[in-house]
């Protein structure tokens, strides 16, 4: 493609790059993309490439791109009014319209929805409240969250701390004090190789109760977890995970938060996570399927036993003090409505439960047995694999990280896009939820042939 113009040294020169090297994209020593459009499950680049977005921006995109449904519903907002606070109870058609579809989607016993912008301020609102709840109750002591290891919650200064991964504590002086982190649910990592799934989930909640006990149950607020982790390497639940949680956090009076930034909207093959698992939270977080990234757009449900205790701070101390600019914006509670009826009308959560697990089943039988990959493993339309040394022994790569890029830029040279997860050799699926199972055996078949290119003769 034929370019005069100077946009690719614009952005080197002038554009900050989240989760980015600096000093080598600055200097021209790391990758640089300009992505000018989409259809489907494809992005299109500046120059000229088509490449099957097996990732969807970032678990973002659940009904596809190029949907011209949401395109219009932003457009018209914007002619009729392309913004308003909701500040002392004003609000839009749009906001009040898609509380209410979130609602009725929404896992039993939540009440209402506080709308923000992202994932990170999402769970930034549900730290304030959670708090606030607290305060009310007259426990100003019960105040530390628990997150845990390879959790994924933001990076802010209270979501990176909640996030439970090196790169986003390091040099920022995270986690703050009012985080603990315990032990992460992920079966594959267990010390105790003789551990059944189930045995492993006793073992975490064994670790999570002694963690309380250690920190004293008055002073522990609340536990942040992931109905299946995302961003720490794509890991659903061992078997009986999430009961055996929830009776720890019961006895102790701690409320559940279930950021379902990830799985919130059809990715895990029902409407949220929460559904999916059995989890009952008090909280819950939301952002991506929200409005499939067509928007900036985030969501804090909050179950009907926190609202009363709100509603009771404000009969006593006032007007609640929280709130951001561009809470409930309406251009993103329109695309919000477009975006839920789209997903309603074409299907996609039992797409995401058909053809996902037709793509892991496919992953699994294409890769299973190669002697370089530890694991296969899914649910919906989530898929990782992980990469080994040593597929008998579970034994790791060490330093991690050295080959999980190589995979990922195996498969951008045969037009896939996935993601090298952090803190391991771990390739991440996340694709739309409208991928179709020809689209599925595609990425598949790039996959074995990724990894057959990275380990010749493994």
């Amino acid at each position: 493609m034929l370019k005069n113009d100077q946009l690719e040294a614009w952005d080197r020169d002038c554009f900050f790059h989240p989760s980015t090297h600096l000093a080598q994209f600055a200097r021209g020593a790391a990758p640089q993309r300009v992505v000018t459009g989409g259809e489907g499950v494809y992005i299109r680049d500046r120059e000229g490439n088509r490449l099957l977005d097996a990732f969807a921006g970032l678990y973002c995109v659940n009904v596809g791109y190029g949907r011209k449904e949401i395109a219009k519903a932003i457009a018209k907002q914007a002619e009729e009014l392309a913004y308003y606070h909701a500040y002392v109870g004003h609000g839009t058609e749009a906001s009040i319209t898609l509380a209410k579809m979130v609602i009725d989607r929404a896992p039993k016993g939540m009440s209402k929805v506080y709308f923000g912008l992202s994932g990170s301020d999402a769970n930034e609102t549900n730290v304030k409240l959670v708090w606030y709840y607290n305060n009310i109750l007259g426990r100003p002591q019960k105040k530390k969250i628990i997150s845990r290891w390879r959790g994924y919650h933001g990076s802010g200064l209270m979501t990176g701390s909640l996030t439970g991964l090196e790169l986003f504590h390091k040099k920022f002086d995270l986690p703050l004090a009012q985080v603990i982190h315990t032990e992460a649910p992920y079966y594959y990592r267990r010390k105790v190789d003789a551990m059944s799934e189930e045995e492993f989930s006793a073992h975490c909640a064994s670790e999570l109760d002694k963690l309380i006990q250690a920190e004293g149950p008055d002073t522990i607020a609340a536990f942040i977890g992931e109905p299946a982790l995302g961003t720490g390497g794509l890991v659903p639940p061992p078997k009986g995970y999430w009961k055996a949680i929830q009776e720890v956090l019961e006895k102790y009076d701690i409320l559940l938060i279930a950021d379902e930034v990830v799985t919130g909207f059809g990715r895990l093959g029902t409407m949220f996570g929460s559904d999916h698992y059995g989890i009952r939270p008090d909280i819950i977080t939301s952002a991506k399927g929200l409005t499939s990234a067509y928007a900036p757009l985030s969501a804090s449900l909050i179950g009907e036993k926190v609202w009363k205790v709100l509603e009771q701070g404000t009969d006593e101390n006032g007007a609640i003090g929280h709130g951001w600019t561009y809470s409930a914006h309406p251009i993103g509670a329109a695309a919000g409505i477009a975006n839920l009826k789209l997903i309603d009308d074409l299907g996609l959560v039992g797409n995401a439960r058909a053809t996902g697990g037709y793509f892991n089943t496919a992953m699994r039988k294409a890769l299973g047995d190669h002697p370089k990959v530890g694991e296969v493993r899914g649910e919906g339309m989530l898929c990782a694999v992980e990469l080994v040394e040593d597929k008998d022994a579970r034994r790791f790569f060490e330093p991690a990280g050295q080959h999980g890029p190589k995979v990922a830029a195996a498969l951008l040279k045969r037009g896939v896009i996935a993601r090298a997860m952090p803190q391991g050799d771990i390739l991440g699926f996340a694709p739309p939820l409208c991928l179709s199972e020809a689209e599925a055996d595609i990425v598949v078949g790039a996959m074995r042939e990724a990894v057959e290119e990275v380990f010749p003769g493994a």
